[in-house]
């Protein structure tokens, strides 16, 4: 895949949307120097080239309810039934992240609940799917750092 070039413009507005996926384009366009109609043209360039995909709302689990977190991996009696069980696990809408992965696991979920009674439940749907041959948990105590921003800006400055 070609690597996409941005300018100096780009990077500023990347960088802005970074932080506050929300500010509107005036905003950007008053700190820049530049006319809202710019900013719009460019991010409307970089969304239809693909590296901007939409954004993205930060949730306070905590405060919904949902702040137990768990690492489960999902081991299968066959590698060939991966599809068909991610289409499954895709289904249960605690499981908020899913890897295919190489090493102990096959799968490797991030689930999210509203206590333990919960996540077990969640757990045990995960070894009901046809093809899952066992599942490994791993209870999180604290989701210490979870900062797209400082990957997103760290890669911005690199280009």
């Amino acid at each position: 895949m070609a690597k996409i070039k941005l300018d100096e413009i780009d990077h500023q507005i990347l960088d802005m949307l970074i932080d506050n996926t929300r500010i509107p384009f005036t905003d950007i366009a008053k700190k820049l120097l530049i006319s809202a109609g710019t900013v719009h043209v460019r991010v409307k360039k970089m969304e239809e080239s693909g590296i901007i995909r939409g954004s993205s709302l930060t949730l306070d689990y905590k405060k919904l309810g949902y702040s137990f977190i768990a690492y489960v991996g999902v081991y299968l009696n066959n590698t060939s039934q991966t599809q068909f069980v991610l289409e499954r696990i895709n289904e249960i809408p605690f499981v908020t992240v899913a890897h295919i992965t190489t090493g102990k696991f096959n799968i490797f979920c991030k689930i999210r609940g509203r206590n333990t009674e919960h996540a077990k439940e969640v757990i045990f749907k995960l070894d009901e799917i046809e093809g899952v041959y066992r599942t490994e948990t791993m209870i999180s105590l604290e989701e210490s750092i979870n900062d797209k921003k400082r990957l997103m800006h760290s890669i911005f400055n690199e280009m």
